[in-house]
């Protein structure tokens, strides 16, 4: 079985809960999808625990918009770190207070060091996953979605951007064959964004007060904390 896990933002409990009340086997493989730090207030915490996850079992971590600004701002280069001016802005402060970065005698993102395993899981992070009949991105696939019935070529002129951030395009029908599971984009009542079977998304505001998400496939079986 595959278990898809929503936007975690610094939520460490929901993510220490979510995983006790999954009925996981030794064959069974956790796919994240993204959006780790930032909002919430331990990101520090969450990646030390999915670090751990990742020595255990087998998993796939997608890089989130989140991710995408926090590693810009701390001087990252590649075409998938972007947004620093607007790290701050969308809780950046929290994963920066996490990482005890503001106890520096003079906190500046040049002088700032991450933690080698940490750096090591950042490096990690794919943009996108495909695995049998269903296709992993944080957030979208804007306009490549419409112009192909092929996956590897929508992945091939999907934008970075794209991934990452776009909200526009994964509630609408494709021609992919296969369910779009992505987060990013949570409804304003918290539950999963159910559009069979081309899409399910599952990050249902975990750092808003909605629960964590884990959608187990292929029997879209929902998990929560």
């Amino acid at each position: 079985m595959l278990y898809a896990i929503g936007d975690i933002h610094g939520r460490l409990d929901k993510l220490d809960e979510l995983l006790s009340r999954l009925p996981l086997r030794d064959e069974d493989r956790l796919v994240f999808l993204g959006d780790y730090v930032d909002r919430g207030p331990d990101s520090q915490g969450v990646i030390d625990r999915l670090i751990r996850v990742a020595e255990q079992r087998s998993t796939v971590f997608l890089l989130g918009n989140h991710e995408s600004m926090f590693l810009d701002f701390l001087g990252w280069s590649g075409p998938q770190y972007f947004g620093a001016d607007v790290f701050i802005a969308n809780g950046g402060a929290e994963t920066l207070l996490s990482y005890d970065y503001f106890e520096t005698p003079a906190p500046r993102p040049r002088h700032f060091v991450l933690p080698a395993a940490h750096e090591a899981f950042f490096r990690s992070l794919q943009l996108h996953h495909v695995e049998g009949d269903f296709l992993f991105v944080h957030a979208g696939l804007g306009r490549a979605l419409s112009r192909s019935d092929h996956v590897e070529q929508v992945l091939r002129r999907a934008r970075t951007e794209e991934l990452l951030w776009d909200r526009s395009t994964m509630d609408v029908p494709h021609r992919l064959g296969i369910t779009v599971v992505y987060g990013h984009t949570p409804r304003p009542d918290f539950q999963v964004r159910w559009n069979r079977p081309y899409s399910i998304g599952i990050d249902t505001g975990a750092v808003y007060g909605g629960p964590l998400t884990a959608l187990r496939l292929p029997d879209e079986t929902i998990f929560q904390a």
